[in-house]
């Protein structure tokens, strides 16, 4: 059994955020609350453990927007700027937990955490410094507190990134192919969360079409898209045209399971 399971959307945006810097497009000047969105991150809660996917460059405010006191752990996804930037952040936990933070990551994102944030490394510490501890994570199942993680590869180009099931959710981000044996493990999710940057073709990322042909491909239940950019057009016009089953993910959004 699995422990039941609250998912928290920190962010459903791209690398640049929507609305984006300097852009007068009806996306990005939407008042919709739906349309704003910072860099895609998770927050998943047992009733004893509390995990954040990314610590993008918005995970300070993110934290604080949801009011968030205690974290066990961080598990990352790939060493792209918007999925790592807001790492230093997390010394405020040390600071009331009087402990380091449990870091999860591939060899490929453990040294570009240690590369970007050296100082956290360096043999003299300076009170004030974040304190990690790092777990190089492979495609072995493992836990965190009371719950069970299976990473699962997906390619982003030819960058691999680990998505992750959660019992019966997965989360899948920055994404354009999915091999077969992987594709496995996603099957008989409950809830699948994939990334759909826009509706043209895109190198590294899929396009809600091809997301919504993945979802069908593997009978999914109840499926939700984040890792939006402003080119999707408005969250209202593409909901719109999505099947009953298939959702756009929001800021703020949260899930039971």
């Amino acid at each position: 059994m699995y422990p039941p399971l609250k998912i928290t959307f920190l962010g459903t945006g791209t690398s640049s955020g929507v609305p984006m810097i300097a852009c007068d497009c009806p996306v990005c000047t939407s008042t919709d609350k739906r349309d704003k969105r910072l860099r895609s991150s998770i927050l998943v809660e047992s009733a004893k453990t509390t995990i954040v996917v990314d610590t993008g460059p918005d995970f300070r405010y993110q934290m604080l927007r949801e009011n968030v006191k205690k974290l066990d752990a961080v598990l990352f996804t790939h060493p792209h700027r918007d999925h790592i930037a807001g790492l230093d952040d997390i010394r405020a936990y040390n600071f009331f937990t009087k402990r380091p933070m449990e870091i999860y990551a591939d060899s490929l994102t453990e040294e570009a955490i240690r590369r970007d944030f050296y100082y956290a490394f360096s043999d003299t510490k300076y009170p004030g410094l974040p304190e990690l501890n790092l777990n190089t994570i492979t495609l072995e199942p493992f836990t965190i507190g009371d719950i069970p993680v299976v990473p699962i590869l997906v390619w982003h180009l030819k960058m691999p990134v680990y998505g992750f099931r959660f019992g019966d959710f997965t989360y899948i981000t920055d994404a354009n192919k999915i091999e077969p044996s992987e594709k496995e493990k996603i099957k008989g999710s409950k809830i699948l969360v994939l990334n759909t940057l826009r509706k043209q073709k895109h190198i590294s990322h899929f396009t809600l079409g091809e997301a919504i042909d993945i979802v069908n491909e593997l009978q999914i239940p109840e499926a939700w898209f984040t890792h939006l950019s402003h080119q999707m057009g408005t969250h209202a016009e593409t909901e719109s045209e999505l099947p009953d089953e298939m959702r756009i993910a929001y800021d703020g959004l949260k899930l039971a399971i």
